[in-house]
């Protein structure tokens, strides 16, 4: 008999919220929930610069999970928004790593869900003893064949409609590098053009998300351009990494990440970050735990993913690896509210 469907725990609102200065430019947004005495785990919003979403804080079991989040340089409530100076990978992981000795967290669960799991990799390889576990899902490597497959080419053959739509607004000579094209429109002089670039770079990915879509929900005009400024501006620089392919060569050469346990989750349809690239962090990271869903795209709401969430996060609880994960003091807060 097939085993019913776990859902995502119900919702919950932070215990409290709090804001860390990082630099002298920005300041970053934090959410502190579930049960203070529990296993720590940090959960890192996708995009770039999509901001936390309510459902990330639902995988973990709140009675047994400390539950962290935080909105990355530029998105969400962290200030100033969209801002691209000081924004690159490396920045991101030392704001993690500031982040962890904000809280007095010792080690902590990474979990990443599409460039979630870009920076949870990159955190993973600079601080790997900081980690009692991991959780991947709809994974982005950063490569350039996985940029083109979604912003060149791949899947605008599967989704034609919503791909001539992304499309029109760059002119036909400029159509080759579609990515460099919005990047200067992105990168050019607040206004009309800027934000119709950004709608149509958020548009065709919101199109591609999920098997079956949802009811187009209102949009925040600011959200949507600080959203597609930020995420243009990583892939058009390859995420800031030294070489394509650089993320999955350091992976496979990290013994001290790889002996971390983690589960690989992807939606076998998943368009935005094809199960190809899960195939190859898996191939390169073996003593991982590798899970392809049969019926879901790439969205973290959809039922397989959610399922599969939800059974990882409980399994890695099972095993309490967190020895001295949360036994640090707390240090003073830039602010913190309870919420």
């Amino acid at each position: 008999m097939t085993p019913s469907l776990r859902p995502l725990f119900p919702e919950i609102t932070p215990r409290k919220t709090g804001r860390l200065r990082v630099s002298a430019l920005h300041e970053i947004h934090y959410e502190d929930c579930g049960n203070p005495a529990g296993q720590p785990v940090l959960i890192l919003h996708g995009g770039p610069g999509a901001g936390i979403a309510p459902f990330l804080r639902r995988s973990h079991d709140p009675a047994r999970y400390r539950i962290v989040l935080a909105d990355q340089r530029g998105a969400g409530q962290s200030t100033p928004p969209g801002e691209l100076r000081e924004n690159t990978t490396a920045d991101l992981v030392a704001d993690i790593e500031a982040l962890r000795d904000h809280l007095g967290i010792a080690r902590w669960q990474i979990v990443g869900g599409s460039w979630g799991s870009t920076l949870a990799l990159a955190y993973g390889l600079a601080h790997p003893g900081r980690i009692t576990g991991m959780i991947l899902r709809g994974i982005f490597t950063g490569r350039r064949v996985e940029l083109d497959w979604f912003y060149q080419h791949g899947a605008g053959m599967i989704l034609p409609e919503a791909f001539a739509a992304y499309r029109a607004l760059i002119p036909a000579a400029e159509q080759e590098a579609m990515i460099a094209a919005y990047h200067r429109r992105l990168t050019g002089p607040a206004g009309p053009e800027r934000l119709a670039a950004a709608k149509a770079w958020a548009d065709w990915e919101e199109a591609a998300l999920r098997l079956i879509p949802r009811p187009a929900a209102p949009e925040d005009p600011q959200e949507t351009e600080a959203f597609a400024r930020i995420e243009c501006h990583y892939f058009a620089n390859g995420c800031f990494f030294p070489t394509d392919g650089w993320l999955l060569d350091q992976v496979r050469a990290s013994a001290a990440l790889r002996a971390v346990p983690c589960h690989i989750l992807q939606g076998r349809y998943d368009l935005v970050t094809p199960a190809a690239t899960a195939l190859a962090l898996a191939k390169a990271w073996p003593e991982a735990t590798l899970t392809l869903v049969p019926d879901a795209g790439h969205s973290g709401t959809e039922p397989g993913i959610a399922d599969a969430m939800v059974r990882a996060a409980t399994a890695l609880a099972d095993q309490d690896p967190r020895q001295d994960g949360s036994s640090l003091p707390s240090p003073q807060s830039t602010e913190e509210t309870p919420a």
